[in-house]
């Protein structure tokens, strides 16, 4: 007795045998491979096949003919046959049917559907052969008994004992049949006069919630849904007369409870007392039309999907393709693309810079989504997001691959022009801060370029303490304006040549918050007006003018606030030459954590300790090598 159920599985494409044997294998099935129909019949003859799946088109024999040459061998009229077609076409089924073959499965295929149909004709098959060996055994048993019968009769006076051990064996082999019927998985039911005289326990939990004898006293159509009865009582009433009518088909019955199931019957014409009835064998479809319905809804949702679809084996050979995807690269069908490479869609540029980087970030995190160049059927390249999973069977193994494209033409094409609205805006403001600056160095000459390089050491500092690009900016424009509020304190003061009286010097401390005045409703990305009001903020707030501490003042601001101070140390002052470099790194390492904050003290001393940094000179300013 064979251990696991033989499949056979004839396709001339490779990676189709190889898809149906990931998906049987694990399911406990074995599988017999051919590539073509003479190989199939001679893989027939040599083994015990349960079942053949059967590609149509093929190369020489098709499909079809393999399909009659084995039901015209009465040896296999039994063997189920499942046709693998990608053709829906009306005429093409009934081409199968005439055939002999016993159900279709649409290609690609889809593996729940695949396993229901498989499970469901095996268990046919099995019970096909239960009745066959009963039907068999029962005429032998019958042939042998009645001849026993007869030689009983004629010794009847002399021996009776005979005719009773004959009676008594009679009994115990319709016990043994009727045992197997009552203990089978399958519901089985016997249908006469329109009733049902005979049904096992499998047929009444189908038919949940009645009783044996409440289903053996009403007539059968009473069970059948309302749509589908008309149609079960025509087949029943063509077979009872012997008519030819499809021995299997589906239909809906329903419970007590009003729940409606899907069956498919398969019957056939027998005797029962003398009278003609039909044995009637029901298998639970339900969940295989749920399913059939689901995929019907996805293969919709494919089709009309605005997003390219295709699915292709690990080498990148389409196995499947939407329409919209055909459209997007400029064919006029899908069909002229299946079985071709996916590397037609890339030219060899995009091949090397996107395809490549994003096939092994797919191959090795399972799933990956991003930009990919790719071209459509007249050379011409456009830019897509692709989306690409990596499908795996049971054990984890990957068979397949799903790819969802879209064309982002439009998207690219609105990016550049916001990029270029963009350029434009910073050129603008970019001008405007420059006017601004100049402005505040109109009225104190003997600053002139402070800001300047007050800002790019403060660029620097912030790059070299990895802050965002965006907090980076955000540093160098408020550096570039941060004494913009010096535009109110008057010109004399900010040029006097000698110490300032005490109340000049608050007018200059002044400046901080007249510039956040300025700047507070200017629409910015930055916080520019609160950083120019906290740059002579000190970490122990001894700075002014809200003598903030620590946490509360900005990053930004305290960064800011060291690049201000060495560069006013390092400059000319009318009141005062310069300090010097060194003067300012003591200054700022003598305060580190008291004034100025730890960070942004060590970053400072580090580039230009370490690193070699300088102030911009005067002459790099004018002559604009030092920006806005």
């Amino acid at each position: 007795m064979k251990d696991k159920p033989v499949i056979l599985v004839v396709d001339d494409q490779p990676q189709n045998i190889e898809l149906l044997e990931a998906y049987l294998v694990p399911q406990g099935y074995e599988i017999v491979k051919a590539t073509n129909g003479e190989e199939a019949l001679e893989k027939l003859s040599g083994n015990q096949i349960d079942l053949i799946l059967l590609d149509v088109l093929m190369p020489g024999m098709d499909g079809f003919e393999v399909t009659r040459r084995v039901k015209q061998d009465n040896t296999y009229r039994l063997l189920p046959i499942i046709l693998v077609t990608v053709l829906r076409e009306t005429e093409d089924r009934v081409k199968g049917i005439e055939a002999g073959c016993d159900d279709f499965i649409s290609s690609p295929v889809d593996k729940i559907e695949l396993l229901a149909r498989v499970r469901s004709l095996l268990k046919i098959k099995a019970y096909n052969e239960l009745m066959s060996n009963y039907r068999e055994e029962l005429e032998s048993e019958v042939t042998r008994r009645t001849e026993e019968l007869k030689q009983a009769l004629e010794h009847l006076q002399q021996d009776t004992t005979q005719r009773k051990l004959a009676e008594e064996a009679l009994r115990e082999s319709e016990a043994k049949y009727r045992l197997l019927i009552d203990t089978a998985n399958e519901s089985v039911v016997v249908a006469q006069d329109g009733l049902l005289i005979f049904v096992n326990p499998a047929a009444i939990d189908l038919l949940g919630g009645y009783s044996e004898q409440e289903l053996m006293d009403r007539p059968f159509s009473e069970f059948i849904h309302p749509d589908d009865r008309s149609m079960v009582v025509e087949n029943y009433r063509r077979r009872i007369t012997n008519v030819e009518v499809q021995p299997r088909y589906s239909f809906r019955v329903v419970t007590r409870d009003g729940i409606v199931k899907w069956v498919e019957i398969n019957a056939a014409l027998m005797e029962w007392q003398g009278k003609p009835a039909t044995l009637n064998f029901l298998a639970d479809i339900t969940q295989r039309k749920r399913a059939e319905h689901e995929i019907k809804i996805l293969s919709t949702a494919v089709e009309q999907s605005t997003e390219g679809i295709a699915i292709t084996d690990l080498d990148g050979n389409l196995a499947f393709i939407n329409e919209a995807w055909s459209r997007m690269h400029g064919y006029k069908s899908s069909k002229e693309l299946l079985g071709k490479s996916l590397a037609i869609f890339h030219n060899q540029e995009q091949f090397e810079n996107s395809v490549k980087p994003f096939n092994e970030k797919v191959m090795e995190l399972g799933a990956h989504s991003g930009e990919v160049g790719h071209i459509r059927s007249d050379g011409k390249p456009f830019p897509t997001l692709m989306t690409t999973t990596l499908l795996k069977d049971e054990k984890g193994k990957p068979y397949a691959l799903v790819g969802i494209v879209k064309d982002i033409t439009e998207r690219k094409e609105a990016e550049n022009k916001l990029q270029h609205t963009l350029d434009s805006l910073r050129k603008a403001v970019s001008a405007t801060i420059q006017v601004l600056v100049s402005a505040v160095e109109a009225r104190d000459p003997y600053t002139s370029g402070h800001q300047i390089r007050s800002a790019d050491l403060a660029r620097t500092i912030a790059t070299e303490m990895k802050l965002s690009r965006d907090r980076i900016e955000g540093v160098r424009v408020a550096a570039t304006i941060h004494d913009i509020g010096k535009l109110s304190i008057p010109a004399e003061i900010l040029s006097k040549p000698t110490k300032l009286t005490e109340i000049e010097f608050s007018l200059i401390k002044e400046h901080p918050k007249k510039g956040y005045e300025i700047l507070k409703d200017v629409e910015s990305p930055w916080r520019l007006a609160e950083i120019v009001h906290q740059h002579h903020e000190r970490m122990n707030g001894s700075g002014y003018p809200r003598n903030l501490r620590g946490d509360d003042i900005l990053m930004e601001a305290r960064i800011l606030a060291v690049a201000d101070v060495v560069e006013a140390m390092a400059s000319h002052r009318p009141y005062r030459p310069s300090l010097g470099v060194d003067a300012a790194m003591e200054e700022i390492e003598k305060n580190r954590g008291i004034l100025y904050d730890i960070d942004v003290v060590d970053t400072c001393l580090r580039l230009f300790r370490e690193n070699g940094y300088q102030l911009p000179s005067g002459s790099l300013i004018s002559r604009g090598l030092i920006g806005i």
